[in-house]
């Protein structure tokens, strides 16, 4: 069984903890979402870990939703239920299955209460801070790659002349 850790993360406590994507939501709180969501693809691309953004949606009238978005989990709560409730209930079955459960908020009770369930706890702060180091090391070997020669990767070299001589021959129409 691949065991992989998993990431929930509070996404308004979030927003409301990152300059940055403050400073969208004053703007459009849809932009700050998005945002979120780009950044946390590419985090968790780049440690493999299961990412769930969890948004409260508990007074809005519904059954909540659950989809993908950049292989993503996104979740917005049903109605009555807040986005702290969802997370303990996800911290409960995430943690039956043996992985490691990190929660990332800044809400100090919703911290201890996740911590109570088994789960590990990250503060907004400490969550961007990652985020950032993750994306310079992206970036860096991005750059790295982009200076590297680059080798033709070819099988041409490795086939016996005969099976070359009749690929050519296929190439060119003549069959």
């Amino acid at each position: 069984m691949n065991r992989k850790d998993v990431l929930l993360v509070d996404g308004y406590n979030v927003i409301g903890a990152w300059p940055i994507l403050q400073r969208l939501r004053d703007e459009e709180l849809e932009d700050a979402r998005d945002a979120l969501l780009d950044m946390l693809a590419d985090y968790q691309g780049f440690t493999g870990m299961l990412v769930y953004v969890i948004f409260d949606a508990h007074q809005v009238p519904g059954h909540g939703a659950k989809f993908k978005q950049h292989s993503i989990q996104v979740v917005y709560t049903k109605e009555k239920e807040t986005a702290d409730e969802c997370i303990e209930r996800l911290v409960a079955e995430l943690t039956m299955r043996g992985r490691d459960i990190y929660v990332a908020t800044s809400d100090l009770t919703e911290q201890h209460v996740a911590f109570g369930k088994g789960a590990l706890r990250v503060s907004a702060r400490e969550l961007l801070v990652d985020v950032q180091q993750k994306r310079k090391l992206i970036q860096a070997t991005i750059r790295e790659s982009e200076e590297r020669p680059r080798k033709r990767n070819t099988v041409d070299g490795s086939l016996p002349l005969d099976v070359r001589a009749q690929f050519e021959q296929w190439r060119r129409g003549n069959m």
